[in-house]
C-alpha cells in the first residue's frame, strides 16, 4: 500500500460545507444514496472508494465523499478504517469537521484517531464543541498531550473544561455543560427575549429552557422557549416560571438518568453543593447515558465487557477469562453432586440421559427470572417496599412453570422408557428445580444489590451453579428414593 504521507496542504484541509457546496445537487444525491443503505448502514462499496481515494493520494475525490456522510456516518466510517486510513482522513479535517465527528466516535476508535491530531488543530476543535463532548474528548488524552492542548486553548474554555474535569467520572458534574441560558427573576418575558436576540452570538447552539435565578444565581424555576415564545411580554419570569427538578453536580449519571426518565425532562439545571447554577443536562446526552448503562448492564449480566471493533485479543481474553475460571470452579463443585450419586447412577444409566434436561432447563428458568430482576432493579422497579411480593410471585410463576414441564416431561419420559416410576422422578425433579431457580433467580440479584454490589456483574454465574447443583441433587435424589 503506498501513498502520499506528506501532510496535506491548507488548501487540502475538508471543510464539509464548503466541499458539499462545490457538488451539483445531483452529484450529492448520487453520493449520498451510493453512502447509506435502507438500514442507514454504511455501503461497503463506498467503504472502498474511501480506502480508492486515499491510496491514490487523491484529496478532492477523497473531500467529496466525505462532504456526503453526515458527521455521524464519518465516524462510523472510522470504525471500518485502519489506523493508518484514519490519519489520512483525520488530516484533511479542518477543527470544526473534526469537533463534529470526534463527539461521535466510539470511545477506543475516538482514543486512536486523537493520537493522530496535532494538538493546535485539537485545541480549535475543542472550541468548536459543547463544553461537556470536549471535556470527555480531553478526558481519552494522554497527560503530556492533554497539557498540550490546554495550553493552546483560550483560558476561559480551558478553565471550563478543567472544572469539568475535576468532578467524578460518570456524575452530572462531568455529564453537563457549561452553556446554560439564565434571567434574573425580575425580569420580564420582553427583557429576556431581546436580552437573547442581542446576546444570541453567545447562546447555546441547543437549549430548551431558561432557568430563572436569584440573586445568588440559585434557580428558581424555568420557563420553557416554547412558553417564552408564547407569554405576553409584559409578564415577569417569576410569574410564568415552572418549577425546576435539580441534579447535584455529584449525583451518578443512572441516577440522574432514572431522574429523566421518570419525570419526563427535556432538560435539568445542575447545581454545585451551595445551590449555585453551574450547568445543564439535556435529554440527547441522558440519551447516551441510557444506552451505555443498558450496554453494560447486558454485557455484564454474561460476564463480558464491550468488545469494541478495536479491541485486541488479549484485552478480551482478560476481561472474560476470570468468570469463565469462577464458572469451572462452580460447575466443578456442582459435579460432586453427580459423585456422590454414582453408584445409583451405575444402576440405572437411564439416570445419566436425562439429568442434563432438568438442569438445562432449571438452568433457562434461572435466566429467564435473573434478567426480569435486574432489569427491575435498574429500572427502579424492584426496592424493598415491594420485594416480598415481587419474590412470592416468581415463586408462584416458577411453581406454576414447573407442574406444567414436569408433566409434559413425564409423559415424554413415560412414552420413550415406558416406566412410570422414572416418568414420575423426572416431573417432580423439574417442579423442584425451576421453582429453586425462581426463589434463586430473585434472591441473588437482590442479595448483591443490598451489600451494593452490581447485580448484573456476577449473579448469573451464582444462579447458574444454584440451578445445576439443585438439579443434580433433586433428580438423583428422588431417584434414590423413588428407583432404587
Amino acid at each position: 500500500m503506498s501513498r502520499d504521507t506528506d501532510h496535506p496542504k491548507e488548501d487540502d484541509v475538508l471543510d464539509l460545507r464548503a466541499s458539499r457546496t462545490s457538488l451539483t445537487s445531483a452529484e450529492v444525491e448520487d453520493l449520498e444514496d451510493l453512502a447509506l443503505g435502507e438500514d442507514y448502514a454504511l455501503n461497503p462499496d463506498f467503504v472502498a472508494m474511501v480506502v480508492d481515494a486515499i491510496d491514490r493520494g487523491d484529496a478532492e475525490r477523497l473531500r467529496e465523499l466525505l462532504a456526503a456522510l453526515h458527521p455521524a456516518d464519518v465516524a462510523d466510517l472510522m470504525g471500518f478504517l485502519s489506523s493508518d486510513y484514519r490519519s489520512e482522513v483525520v488530516a484533511h479535517l479542518d477543527p470544526e469537521a473534526l469537533a463534529e465527528i470526534l463527539s461521535e466516535l466510539d470511545t477506543e476508535i475516538r482514543e486512536d484517531v486523537l493520537e493522530h491530531v496535532p494538538y493546535a488543530t485539537l485545541a480549535k476543535a475543542l472550541g468548536e464543541m459543547d463544553s461537556d463532548d470536549a471535556v470527555d474528548v480531553v478526558d481519552d488524552l494522554e497527560d503530556d498531550k492533554r497539557a498540550q492542548v490546554l495550553a493552546a486553548m483560550p483560558e476561559i474554555e480551558r478553565t471550563a473544561i478543567e472544572s469539568s474535569l475535576a468532578y467524578e467520572d460518570e456524575t452530572a458534574g462531568r455529564l453537563m455543560q457549561r452553556e446554560v441560558v439564565w434571567a434574573p427573576q425580575f425580569w420580564t418575558v420582553g427583557q429576556t427575549i431581546d436580552h437573547f436576540l442581542k446576546e444570541a452570538d453567545e447562546l447555546p447552539e441547543l437549549f430548551f429552557d431558561v432557568y430563572v435565578v436569584d440573586p445568588s444565581h440559585k434557580p428558581v424555576g424555568a420557563v420553557p422557549v416554547s412558553h417564552l415564545l408564547r407569554t405576553r411580554r409584559d409578564a415577569p419570569l417569576a410569574q410564568v416560571m415552572e418549577a425546576i427538578t435539580e441534579i447535584p453536580v455529584q449525583m451518578d449519571q443512572e441516577e440522574v438518568a432514572y431522574i429523566f426518565d421518570k419525570y419526563h425532562l427535556i432538560s435539568a439545571p445542575v447545581v454545585e453543593p451551595g445551590g449555585r447554577l453551574v450547568g445543564q443536562i439535556t435529554v440527547d446526552d441522558i440519551v447516551g447515558v441510557i444506552q451505555d448503562e443498558s450496554e453494560e448492564d447486558i454485557l455484564a449480566l454474561a460476564g463480558v465487557s464491550d468488545a469494541g471493533r478495536d479491541a485486541g485479543v488479549l484485552g478480551i481474553v482478560r476481561s472474560r477469562l476470570p468468570w469463565l475460571i469462577l464458572n469451572l470452579l462452580t460447575a466443578t463443585i456442582a459435579v460432586s453432586v453427580i459423585a456422590a450419586f454414582q453408584n445409583e447412577i451405575a444402576k440405572l444409566v437411564t439416570l445419566a440421559i436425562l439429568m442434563p434436561i432438568v438442569a438445562g432447563v432449571g438452568g433457562n428458568a434461572g435466566t429467564q427470572t435473573l434478567a426480569v430482576a435486574v432489569r427491575a432493579l435498574a429500572s427502579r422497579e424492584l426496592n424493598a417496599s415491594n420485594a416480598t411480593r415481587i419474590f412470592l410471585r416468581e415463586i408462584c410463576v416458577g411453581m406454576i412453570d414447573g407442574a406444567v414441564l414436569g408433566s409434559v416431561m413425564s409423559v415424554a419420559v413415560f412414552l420413550w422408557f415406558h416406566d412410570l416410576r422414572l416418568s414420575l422422578t423426572v416431573g417432580l425433579a423439574l417442579i423442584v428445580n425451576v421453582s429453586i431457580a425462581a426463589v434463586v433467580g430473585t434472591l441473588v440479584p437482590l442479595t448483591l444489590d443490598r451489600l451494593g454490589r452490581d447485580p448484573a456483574v456476577s449473579s448469573s454465574v451464582f444462579v447458574t451453579f444454584a440451578t445445576d447443583s439443585m438439579g443434580f441433587l433433586s433428580f438423583l435424589g428422588l431417584a434414590a428414593v423413588i428407583l432404587l
